[in-house]
């Protein structure tokens, strides 16, 4: 009788581990999942978004579209023509010579416009031109930064450079540079002479003259004059 009751006993409690191990087995993973994090999804409709670094990238051309400049160099191909084809620098008159048409203007145009400009004047030469035209160096995008700067001379834009970021690139006042005294020069559109701007660093950065940090445009001027200059009568 006590055997019968102990071989109970140990059987009740081998079945009762056994469950309660079972249950421990299926209960676990259960709470070891974890919502998996949410994943971005495209809205439709509503666009890509541009990320931060291509926003900044995208403020820092200098314009839409490249308008050719003195200087620069072109390499323009006729399709099927090698002898029509040809790599250019555009002259100091804002000109360019090409065969059979002679000189066309390029300054002031994008190159879609000269494109279509040559294509034009071929046509009395050959049927149906195709024109295509690479700008292959840039020398016309510059300004000119002179006086007490650390290193003066011509710099290229290559993106968006106000004038404090001129005078950065420049090096730097020198410790004679009058930096209140600066003054801007600028052609005019109209080709009647140049425009004459002053800057005051003081006002530019203590006293919020933002307007007068202007964005420098190609072919301008910045002068830093000396403390002794300024002081000249």
């Amino acid at each position: 009788m006590s055997r019968l009751l102990m071989w109970s006993v140990t059987t009740g409690l081998c079945i009762g581990l056994s469950a309660g191990g079972a249950f421990a087995q299926q209960a676990i993973p259960a709470a070891s999942k974890s919502p998996a994090p949410a994943q971005p999804s495209n809205v439709p409709g509503a666009g890509p978004l541009l990320s931060p670094q291509t926003a900044e990238k995208s403020s820092l051309i200098v314009t839409k579209e490249y308008i050719i400049g003195p200087e620069d160099v072109l390499e323009i191909t006729v399709w099927r023509n090698q002898d029509l084809s040809k790599v250019v620098a555009v002259r100091p008159d804002g000109r360019i010579s090409m065969p059979l048409i002679g000189d066309v203007t390029a300054v002031g145009r994008t190159p879609s416009q000269l494109t279509e400009e040559i294509a034009s004047r071929l046509k009395e030469f050959k049927e149906n031109p195709s024109i295509a035209i690479v700008v292959k160096e840039v020398n016309s995008y510059a300004v000119f930064i002179l006086g007490e700067v650390q290193k003066p001379g011509k710099y290229p834009l290559k993106s968006k450079t106000t004038l404090l970021q001129g005078i950065t690139i420049a090096g730097g006042f020198t410790p004679t540079a009058a930096r209140n005294k600066m003054v801007l020069f600028r052609f005019l559109d109209s080709g009647a002479g140049d425009e004459r701007m002053k800057a005051s660093y003081d006002d530019i950065v203590l006293r919020d003259g933002s307007r007068q940090n202007v964005e420098l445009k190609p072919g301008d001027t910045v002068v830093v004059p000396a403390e002794t200059m300024v002081l000249m009568p």
